[in-house]
């Protein structure tokens, strides 16, 4: 700190021994001893006040930095939700306006047909048979089943029966 050597010492020592006297020279020397003591902790105390307050700043550049990096993930966030909920917002509308226009072609068929039957069920549960009617607005009607009848007029025989057993060629009968 002063750069002193141990002889500029020894000579500091003998004059003040000589200038204070031997009586009083071990109280002045204890004095100064804790004046010099208290000024170092003192220029510690300023030495880490002053650390502190490089470090306070430098957590505070740290702090504005992740404010920073957070405001434009938000930001990045809210332009990505942004692009994905206008498609999702035409398609809700879209659908919104398909629906409504099945329902007015399932009121306008009920009308039509005199509202005497319900509409099948499966015009309300499957939108491709909505669909398909709309398209085709005439009543579907059922064909007459082309399975021939009975021959002999009876019913034929259960599987479990002994005669519905299999005959195919290399195959025993029971």
């Amino acid at each position: 700190m002063f750069d002193l050597s141990f002889s500029e010492l020894m000579m500091i020592g003998i004059v003040a021994l000589i200038v204070i006297g031997p009586e009083r020279l071990p109280k002045v020397a204890r004095t100064i001893g804790h004046l010099v003591g208290r000024a170092q902790r003192y220029v510690s105390t300023v030495k880490t006040d002053i650390q502190r307050e490089m470090d306070l700043s430098e957590i505070n550049n740290l702090k504005g930095q992740m404010q920073d990096a957070a405001h434009s993930m938000r930001a990045s966030i809210q332009e990505a939700s942004d692009t994905v909920r206008k498609p999702l917002e035409e398609a809700r509308d879209t659908l919104g306006t398909a629906a409504g226009s099945v329902e007015s072609l399932i009121d306008s068929a009920r009308t039509e047909l005199g509202s005497a039957a319900p509409p099948p069920p499966d015009l309300l549960t499957h939108p491709e048979a909505a669909a398909r009617a709309a398209q085709n607005p005439e009543p579907t009607r059922t064909m007459p089943s082309t399975a021939s009848p009975p021959v002999n007029g009876s019913a034929p025989a259960p599987a479990s029966s002994p005669q519905a057993s299999d005959t195919r060629p290399g195959s025993t009968a029971q």
